[in-house]
């Protein structure tokens, strides 16, 4: 069994993760961590966990995360940072929900972000967990950066364009919607029903902090070269879910629909919908599902890719679990071959 560490438990991300992970049966969760919840039973504060999670929330300091396998980080930015070097040290392994590690240039990360990096030496050594791209890497990860939501599905959605080298480099779009969960559970204005209810708008034009992270996968997958990308994200009135539309122009011909099919064949978590389709977030809620759909309008010579997920499960947690799997040799679907709820 793998122990089990999870740092930060109260936000959604957290109890999706406990979700995934009181399931999973390679799995003992050993510590779930809180400051403010400390000694509250998990279950308490998420009723949906009653008779799968019996441990209480413990202070960092308590939970004895050294004596785990591997640790989670459900925090926000810049925690994990701060106390992964030890970890590592004592031979834990790390996957980190939130962007400590995924920016490779530590002075666009600190650019983006707002803080000095604490652990620049990791963030050299960090594996970025999108498994259709990195598998092999992942295997042996001692530090993983788990993707973020948005991030996974244009990545995903432009994958096979852009190894295929059939499109303009210079003038990519993302156009993404996201559920309000992917704001977190924090109390915020812009997040109340009032609010984000009966309502829908872009945000972010300026510059969003995954656009870096973007740019930079997309930049991988096409050997280094630089990527232009205009990235759009909007909030939806919907809890869960990503629909990300992307756009790309085509510089010789090819057939789309088997060019997807193929590079996604074998790939447990990735349904290339058939031609002519259109992928509903409904479709992979609460499953670890990317489900993608290829268009070229008019026979024209722009593509346009439709890439769904759930937020908090490939998008996040379900994500996390499929790495962990693979760091540790166990059938990658383990824990998360869930079918998608419906309604």
């Amino acid at each position: 069994m793998i122990k089990v560490g999870v740092v930060g438990g109260t936000g959604y991300t957290g109890v999706e993760l406990l979700r995934l992970l009181s399931c999973h049966p390679g799995v003992q969760l050993r510590a779930i961590t809180s400051r403010g919840e400390a000694g509250m039973p998990v279950a308490d504060m998420f009723p949906s966990l009653r008779r799968r999670v019996e441990l209480k929330f413990v202070t960092p300091q308590d939970a004895g995360l050294e004596q785990c396998d591997v640790v989670f980080f459900a925090t926000p930015n810049g925690i994990a940072m701060k106390q992964a070097a030890e970890l590592v040290a004592a031979g834990v392994r790390v996957i980190d929900l939130a962007a400590d590690f995924r920016i490779r240039d530590i002075a666009e990360w600190e650019k983006w972000y707002g803080m000095t990096h604490a652990a620049p030496e990791l963030v050299a050594e960090a594996v970025y967990g999108l498994p259709e791209v990195n598998r092999a890497q992942i295997r042996t990860a001692r530090v993983l950066a788990n993707p973020g939501c948005y991030p996974t599905a244009v990545q995903l959605g432009f994958l096979p364009l852009i190894e295929s080298g059939a499109v303009e480099l210079g003038h990519l779009v993302a156009d993404a919607k996201s559920g309000v969960s992917g704001a977190g559970r924090k109390a915020e204005v812009g997040a109340l029903f009032s609010e984000a209810a009966d309502s829908f708008k872009a945000y972010g034009v300026g510059g969003h902090r995954h656009l870096p992270e973007i740019r930079q996968g997309l930049s991988g997958m096409a050997s280094g070269q630089t990527v232009g990308l205009t990235f759009v994200p909007h909030l939806t009135p919907m809890i869960r879910g990503i629909h990300a539309t992307l756009y790309a122009r085509l510089t010789r011909e090819l057939d789309l629909q088997s060019l997807y099919e193929e590079r996604f064949a074998g790939e447990a978590f990735v349904d290339v919908m058939p031609a002519g389709s259109h992928p509903e977030t409904r479709s992979v809620r609460g499953s670890n599902l990317c489900r993608i759909a290829v268009h070229r309008p008019q026979g024209g010579d722009t593509v346009v890719v439709l890439s769904v997920i759930d937020n908090l499960v490939k998008g996040a947690a379900g994500q996390a679990v499929q790495n962990m799997n693979i760091m540790f040799g166990l059938d990658e679907q383990l824990g998360i071959d869930i079918v998608p709820l419906s309604p």
